[in-house]
């Protein structure tokens, strides 16, 4: 399911994209979910700002973009780190702009027993996946208050809500961004500002394909079965960058506070 190469459908065919005339700004599109999403935003007509730490592949996320007749900027970002967060933001802001959507994706996980996690374990995963987030997030929803409003979508992720073996620092953090998804709903509904959170299971990317390969060196057996029980199969990027467009786009404009479960019925299922 790669959509690469269908990059301006929306300009060849006629039809205006679902989120044509938005400016986006992406954290952790360089790579994975973040890279598909990028290419779904610019699909669907927006013009993409993406912060990330991953500067080659950033690069050529925005190349490919601009070669299929978007527009798209790159800007190396470590979005824990305030000083470049506000630094990126003001950027976007000269070069585009102001922004209307925001993905807040950027995360990473660890894989360990709560017993053999150390404290810097913990330091790394809460400024990767819930500092960050705060950072970003809080300079978001400033900005979009004083220019109309505007729709944030934030990743969690199946863990938000369920809890898992070996996962627990993990855990924690995507249960925290998915409650900031619904605070930011609730305190900024009045200023025009939506927020969602999309919420995957296993999803075909280093990061998913990583984590599956740990939890099997630990003594699961997610290759052997176990993840066919749990959602089916493994989750395409794509999938989830279309539930992320979805959210994003004004056909979800009366849908706020919620976390979309990309998960082919995992989380039903409890």
């Amino acid at each position: 399911m790669n959509n690469d190469s269908n990059i301006t459908d929306a300009q060849t065919t006629g039809r205006p994209g679902r989120l044509a005339g938005k400016t986006a700004v992406i954290t952790g599109g360089a790579a994975g979910m973040g890279r598909a999403t990028s290419l779904a935003f610019a699909r669907e007509g927006a013009r993409i700002a993406i912060l990330d730490i991953q500067s080659e592949a950033g690069e050529e996320v925005v190349q490919l973009i601009r070669d299929n007749g978007g527009t798209a900027e790159f800007i190396q970002t470590d979005v824990a780190d305030a000083v470049q967060v506000e630094a990126a933001f003001d950027w976007v802001i000269e070069t585009l702009g102001p922004y209307n959507v925001l993905f807040n994706h950027a995360g990473t996980i660890t894989v360990k027993p709560l017993h053999e996690s150390t404290e810097a374990d913990y330091d790394r995963l809460m400024d990767i996946n819930v500092r960050s987030a705060f950072l970003v997030c809080r300079r978001a929803v400033r900005e979009m208050s004083d220019n109309g409003g505007g729709a944030i979508v934030i990743t969690g992720s199946i863990a938000s809500e369920l809890g898992y073996p070996l996962e627990s620092l993990y855990c924690m953090t995507k249960g925290a961004v998915l409650q900031l998804a619904r605070t930011i709903s609730a305190e900024y509904r009045d200023s025009g500002i939506r927020c969602n959170a999309v919420c995957p299971g296993f999803v075909k990317t280093a990061h998913g394909l990583r984590e599956i390969s740990e939890l099997d060196s630990a003594g699961q057996a997610w290759e052997e079965g176990a993840l066919a029980e749990a959602q089916g199969r493994i989750c395409e990027p794509e999938e989830v960058a279309a539930a992320v467009v979805f959210l994003a786009s004004d056909e979800a404009s009366f849908i706020t506070g919620n976390a979309l479960y990309v998960d082919n019925g995992w989380y039903a299922k409890g």
